[in-house]
C-alpha cells in the first residue's frame, strides 16, 4: 500500500495525507452529536497531547532532516534551519495579529486580531484554524522533501508526520465542537463548524509540496519554516490554553505522552 501510495504524484500525496488529517479533525467534531460537554481536565490534556506532538514533530520531521540537508550547503549548516524557524514564527505572528480569533476558554474580551463584531462561535473557529495552517504546510513540505530525494527524507517519515498531526486533530476536532454547541449553536452547526477549522490543512499542504517542488533551494527553509510556525502556535496558544485553568499536572502529562508518541511514529516509520 505505501508504495501503491509512493507512485503518486507528490502534490498529490500531500493532498490525500492532508485529507486524512482534516478527516480525524472531522471525526472528532463529530463527538458533538454524542456530548454537549467535555470535561475541561480532559480537554486540557488533549491540549497538551497536541502541543507534545506538535513539538517532536518540528523536531524530527522538519528541523532535523532541515539541518542534514544545511550541511551540504556552501552556508553554515545552522543558518537555513535558524532563519526559516524564525521567519515561520513571524509569520504566524503576523496572522495573529490581524486575524480575528478567541481562544477556548477566553472571554469575548479578550478577541485577538483586528476588532470585530463577529460572533463569539466564529472566533472560536478562527483560532483553530490558525492552528491547523501550519499543521498543513509541515505535512506538505514532507512529502515535497522526499520527492526532492532529501536522504533524511522518507515517504514512511512523511505518513508518520501525517499520521502524527491527524491524531492531535481529533480532540482538537471535539475541542472546537462542544464549544460551539455550548454557545447554543444547533449538533449540526457545531459539527460543520468544528470540521471546517480543518479545512485548511489541505489547502496549505498542497500550497506547501508545490513549493518545495518549485524551489528546490528553500527546502531547508521550507522545512523549518513550518516548524517556526508549529512552534509558535505551541508556544503562543496551546500550552497558555491548556495551562489557564491550572489543570498543570494533567496537561504536562499530556504534553509528554503526545511527544513519545510522534517521536515513536517518526523514529519507528522513518
Amino acid at each position: 500500500m505505501i508504495e501503491s501510495f509512493g507512485n503518486l504524484h507528490p502534490v498529490l500525496q500531500a493532498l490525500l495525507a492532508t485529507c486524512f488529517t482534516w478527516g480525524l479533525t472531522a471525526l472528532g467534531a463529530a463527538g458533538v452529536f454524542v456530548t454537549k460537554q467535555v470535561n475541561k481536565k480532559l480537554l486540557d490534556g488533549m491540549l497538551g497531547f497536541a502541543a507534545g506532538v506538535m513539538v517532536a514533530a518540528s523536531i524530527w520531521s522538519l528541523l532535523l532532516p532541515a539541518l542534514a540537508m544545511s550541511e551540504e550547503k556552501s552556508v553554515p549548516a545552522w543558518l537555513p534551519a535558524v532563519v526559516g524557524f524564525m521567519l515561520g514564527g513571524l509569520c504566524l505572528r503576523g496572522i495573529d495579529a490581524i486575524l480575528p480569533h478567541l481562544h477556548l476558554g477566553y472571554p469575548i474580551e479578550e478577541a485577538e486580531g483586528i476588532k470585530t463584531n463577529w460572533r463569539r462561535s466564529t472566533l472560536l473557529v478562527l483560532a483553530i484554524t490558525l492552528h491547523n495552517i501550519p499543521e498543513g504546510l509541515a505535512v506538505g513540505v514532507a512529502f515535497g522533501a522526499v520527492a526532492e530525494g532529501v536522504p533524511s527524507a522518507t515517504l514512511p517519515g512523511a505518513l508518520a508526520l501525517a499520521i502524527g498531526i491527524g491524531i492531535q486533530n481529533f480532540p482538537e476536532g471535539l475541542a472546537v465542537s462542544a464549544p460551539l454547541r455550548r454557545e447554543g449553536l444547533s449538533r449540526a452547526q457545531s459539527f460543520w463548524y468544528g470540521q471546517l477549522s480543518g479545512v485548511v490543512e489541505p489547502v496549505a499542504g498542497v500550497i506547501g509540496a508545490a513549493a518545495v517542488l518549485s524551489i528546490q533551494s528553500v527546502l531547508p527553509y521550507a522545512l523549518s519554516f513550518a516548524a517556526g510556525a508549529m512552534m509558535f502556535v505551541v508556544i503562543e496558544e496551546l500550552i497558555p490554553e491548556s495551562q489557564r485553568d491550572r489543570n498543570t499536572h494533567i496537561a504536562t502529562a499530556g504534553s509528554m505522552i503526545g511527544f513519545s508518541v510522534m517521536m515513536i511514529l517518526d523514529v519507528a516509520f522513518s
